[in-house]
């Protein structure tokens, strides 16, 4: 269980980054609630701000879990109102942080349950397969689907992500399947759901 969560630091650079340990990468669009999803898989209410305006965050936020991995929160991409060179700027951090990176363990991708994957969503996840990463789906926002249609959107996804390997659909408000996702957390980044 993560009984443990500390911010530490936010960066533009990866050779900025705090101690070796191993990391987790999050992926997702502005609006998808990456931090929302920080703070239900932490236990925290305010770990990861929630912002009122989307695309904020242009830092690299690293959040120690349990003494003994990163979480590591990105910048949201696809933001519209953003300027050419701020979208310009979130590549280079994304890439530089994925190519020069040999503590990443793997990405967690997260796409919006009730929208589906966008052509951003499709486009990461074409470039993280390309890398040859390992990448969980994250479907965030499902009880914003009644339960008769959750399967018929679940498959829907599937179908666009070109059937991805691992894809769990969650909800930050009635907490389904967030014991499923940390104990996946848990697994990959320290071989297991153990105390430590």
């Amino acid at each position: 269980m993560i009984k443990e969560a500390i911010y530490v630091k936010s960066l533009t650079d990866i050779k900025d980054q705090p101690e070796r340990l191993p990391q987790a990468l999050l992926l997702g669009r502005s609006n998808v609630g990456k931090s929302s999803f920080i703070n239900s898989l932490t236990h925290r209410k305010n770990l990861a701000r929630v912002s009122k305006t989307p695309g904020k965050t242009l830092l690299l936020n690293f959040y120690l879990i349990n003494q003994s991995f990163y979480l590591v929160d990105a910048p949201g991409y696809g933001y519209a109102r953003r300027s050419k060179s701020t979208k310009d700027d979130f590549i280079i951090i994304i890439e530089s942080y994925l190519l020069n990176n040999t503590d990443l363990k793997f990405v967690g991708l997260l796409i919006d349950f009730k929208v589906g994957p966008t052509k951003d969503d499709i486009a990461m996840y074409n470039f993280l397969r390309e890398l040859g990463l390992e990448i969980v789906i994250i479907a965030t926002k499902k009880d914003k689907i009644p339960k008769t249609k959750q399967y018929k959107q679940e498959k829907l996804i599937k179908s666009m992500m070109g059937n991805p390997k691992t894809m769990i659909s969650i909800s930050n408000v009635t907490k389904e399947n967030m014991n499923v996702i940390e104990n996946l957390f848990l697994d990959k980044l320290i071989g297991g759901n153990i105390d430590a």
